[in-house]
């Protein structure tokens, strides 16, 4: 079992680099990177502080705050007061980055329809839930291995 979860954290690691020039491109397409389009995502729900978009994005604060300020730059995106935080103001998108991520959106959409094609989409949603375990087992192992470090 260990020599194939090896082999699928290989395959992982792949279509992850396979996916980021796929990002990159499609980002491109618009005129951003797929940093930017991470970003422009994760701030189109709700206007988040730099380090609540680091976290959810599994990223440094240093590097979401270099690209946030390249999105207000550009009016992308905007700072806007936080009542929770004075000194951590929140990220949040003008009507031009919503507009953008639309756009870049609509690409993806159109180049996942590609990359599915001919793929049945029950094999799509059993994938998702074997990664969405195997996350949750990471989560778990990760949170035990703090655990043990603090005492």
């Amino acid at each position: 079992m260990a020599d194939e979860m090896a082999l699928l954290v290989a395959d992982i690691y792949e279509a992850a680099g396979l996916l980021r020039r796929s990002g990159e491109a499609t980002a491109g397409a618009e005129g951003q990177t797929q940093a930017r389009w991470q970003l422009l995502s994760v701030v189109s729900e709700s206007p988040l502080s730099v380090a609540q978009a680091a976290r959810r994005l599994g990223i440094t604060r240093q590097g979401v705050q270099r690209v946030a300020n390249d999105l207000v730059r550009e009016d992308l995106a905007a700072f806007r007061s936080n009542p929770d935080h004075r000194s951590s103001p929140l990220l949040a998108l003008t009507p031009a980055g919503q507009e953008t991520l639309k756009r870049i959106t609509t690409r993806a959409a159109e180049v996942h329809e590609s990359l599915t094609a001919g793929i049945p989409p029950s094999e799509i949603t059993a994938a998702r839930a074997l990664l969405r375990r195997l996350m949750d087992q990471m989560r778990q192992h990760e949170d035990g291995s703090n655990s043990r470090q603090t005492e």
